[in-house]
């Protein structure tokens, strides 16, 4: 089996949210952060035949690296990487399914009072914005993105418009900036009251579920 692109590219941006992974049987790949407070779940294109374990996340891609488009031969305790036509190869063995985090169930959204497009654009700007000041969070209030730090009234702040419509709701949705772990792209974005939030790829086949944090509420005048 060869790992596609983008396959990879959602391995990557998974290790970033959790450094070990269970690859399920089928293709939907799933992970979830150590806090529980991030789920993202993909469809692939590889049908992988059995459960896989990752403790090392990292080390496994590093691994992949090695070669110039690996084969992979996933066995029952380990897989085999090697190029077409070398003699080289690499055994990477699997590791306990015990001692990695999986989702176990799937998640419900509930109903979600604020709805917005988050441009690939205005996501790399406030990722780059929120990077360049030190900012630690990120508000959505009166239809616009704030990234600041919510602990200081003199802190920096960077904000741009992304939701038209929402003067008659009062609310302040936060997420910490550092639990924004999407690919880049364009996204589908639904944030509940109930202090959950639903990013959804609109070119890949992936999506991310982001606790909001405690501050966070919601009330309308309607």
């Amino acid at each position: 089996m060869k790992l596609s692109d983008e396959t990879v590219s959602v391995l990557k941006n998974y290790s970033t949210i959790n450094q070990n992974l269970m690859i399920k049987s089928g293709q939907a790949l799933s992970t979830m952060s150590a806090m529980k407070n991030i789920v993202a779940k993909s469809t692939v294109a590889e049908n992988f035949e059995r459960d896989i374990a990752i403790y090392d996340l990292n080390e496994f891609l590093s691994s992949m690296s090695l070669f110039t488009t690996p084969e992979m031969d996933f066995q029952n305790d380990f897989v085999v990487m090697r190029s077409e036509g070398s003699n080289s190869s690499l055994k990477f063995w699997y590791s306990d399914p015990s001692v990695v985090t999986s989702v176990t169930k799937d998640i419900t959204m509930p109903e979600c009072e604020v709805k917005f497009s988050l441009s690939s654009d205005i996501l790399s700007n406030v990722q780059k914005a929120a990077a360049v000041i030190g900012a630690p969070d990120m508000v959505l209030e009166s239809g616009s993105l704030r990234v600041t730090d919510k602990k200081n009234e003199a802190a920096n702040a960077y904000s741009t418009e992304v939701v038209n419509g929402t003067d008659d709701m009062d609310y302040k949705f936060w997420f910490k900036v550092e639990n924004l772990k999407l690919l880049p792209g364009t996204y589908d974005v639904s944030v509940s009251s109930k202090r959950i939030s639903h990013f959804k790829n609109t070119n890949v086949d992936i999506e991310y579920f982001i606790a909001l944090e405690p501050e966070s509420y919601f009330k309308s005048d309607s």
